[in-house]
């Protein structure tokens, strides 16, 4: 029989000598993979940094890549030590997991290609990816709006860019990202919600001491400008 996985504390981390984190790699400027393959991105920095105040080395980190269905999963399954991976507190997870203080305020943005679209006022068709809060929130704040929803990213550019839909709704955080990477994109002002991202953390009294260095490191970094300095790096509002 393999042997059952057990998510690790503090010292046991510190005793391996490594720090195993889910992320994402295809949520630019999040998480994702450089022309060389390596994993660059605003939560990279913060999973390296987190590994050089706990292990004394930045480089004593190893990446898990997950999909969006799965990130926090892992951490509920044993799989990693935490999860660095654009996940918003919620009260459904926070059943299955912990989580460290916000390192990040994500919300439901819009981006469009119209020069027409100046505001949420001009939204009359939107696509929304099926199955997320982000639709949930556009039927609430924008309930006069036609909404399409899409299978998947890669649709909801196709739509977008053909000019099928007014907007794209989605995490501001990966709209950004499509700004920076595509100047045909324009990011509206506007926000409908605003989510705090934080570290998925397993939940159990015996990681205290885990989250407690983890919330300590985070504290540090606000207070020292460093969060802000890379969210700003990276394009992130």
């Amino acid at each position: 029989m393999p042997p059952i996985a057990v998510p690790a504390e503090l010292a046991d981390i510190e005793s391996r000598g490594r720090l195993i984190v889910a992320v994402k790699d295809n949520w630019y400027p999040l998480g994702y993979r450089d022309a060389m393959g390596n994993l660059q991105g605003f939560e990279i920095d913060i999973a390296r940094r987190l590994a050089g105040d706990l292990l004394g080395d930045e480089t004593a980190v190893e990446f898990l890549p997950v999909s969006n269905i799965n990130r926090v999963n892992v951490v509920v399954d044993n799989d990693v030590d935490i999860a660095i991976s654009a996940i918003t507190i919620t009260s459904q997870r926070q059943r299955i997991t912990s989580f460290s203080e916000p390192y990040y305020l994500d919300g439901t943005g819009f981006i469009t290609t119209s020069s027409l679209i100046r505001n949420l006022d001009d939204l009359k068709h939107i696509a929304v990816l099926a199955d997320t809060s982000t639709l949930a929130n556009v039927r609430y704040q924008l309930p006069t709006a036609r909404i399409m929803t899409v299978s998947s990213y890669e649709e909801a550019i196709t739509n977008l860019n053909s000019g099928q839909v007014d907007a794209f709704a989605g995490d501001t955080s990966l709209l950004a990202g499509w700004q920076q990477q595509n100047n045909r994109y324009r990011l509206l002002d506007e926000v409908i919600s605003v989510e705090p991202i934080a570290i998925a953390i397993p939940k159990g009294t015996q990681y205290n001491d885990l989250r407690r260095a983890i919330n300590d490191a985070l504290r540090q970094w606000d207070d020292e400008g460093w969060l802000q300095n890379r969210a700003t790096y990276w394009g992130l509002r």
